[in-house]
């Protein structure tokens, strides 16, 4: 095990425990320097699953402008289930939204409606297998997209996303692999780094923009 210096006493303690996991999370670590704090969102879950997959194969830039269109045929912030399912499918194509994404938009107002997206309060109180098995039911969402969510909006500790790209590449580079490793081979690498797997996750993404900035040099 690594043994840490006063000068380390900043980190929280995910980053202590990745830290000391080996030498190569400790130089990550140190380098990347401190994550961000993380908060749970306000959103409710049906919002923040449209905002996935509005960003869903686009860059994030054309995924806001979307995004924003949507939102300014409503007289709020967001529009609430009933809204969506009450609009018309060819004004959310005006907007940018393809027809399978709207298919999948439609579905998520439908089963808020219905109470299978659970409110905010509820999704809190759920475990991640209850949400994982609630909302992958849903036409268009799949475990990488509710894990994202609990990570996110949800600020759960312990979420490895194996199935992103980024996540597995930032394992690759960190430990300079030829090749990614399988999504159930790094779950099981991953198991070492719980109850701290979001942070990890994180730092696997950081790992990542630390490569590609240094290989536009």
């Amino acid at each position: 095990m690594l043994i840490h210096t006063q000068t380390e006493i900043a980190y929280s303690p995910a980053e202590l425990f990745l830290s000391n996991v080996d030498q190569d999370w400790s130089e990550l670590i140190a380098k990347v320097g401190s994550r961000p704090p993380i908060a749970a969102s306000a959103v409710e879950p049906y919002q923040a699953l449209i905002h996935a997959i509005a960003h869903q194969q686009l860059h994030g830039r054309a995924a806001e402008a979307i995004l924003g269109r949507f939102k300014a045929m409503y007289d709020k912030d967001f529009p609430s289930a009933e809204d969506i399912l009450n609009t018309d499918s060819l004004r959310l194509r005006e907007c940018g939204f393809s027809a399978t994404k709207i298919t999948t938009i439609m579905g998520i107002a439908e089963k808020t409606i219905e109470g299978i997206v659970p409110h905010k309060a509820l999704a809190h109180m759920l475990s991640n297998e209850e949400l994982i098995t609630r909302l992958t039911t849903l036409r268009g969402i799949g475990r990488w997209t509710v894990e994202i969510f609990m990570m996110h909006n949800l600020a759960r500790p312990d979420i490895l996303p194996v199935d992103d790209f980024g996540v597995r590449e930032g394992w690759k580079i960190l430990k300079s692999l030829e090749v990614q490793p399988k999504p159930k081979e790094l779950a099981q690498i991953g198991q070492a780094w719980s109850p701290y797997r979001s942070t990890a996750a994180w730092y696997l993404w950081r790992a990542v923009d630390q490569f590609k900035a240094q290989n536009k040099k």
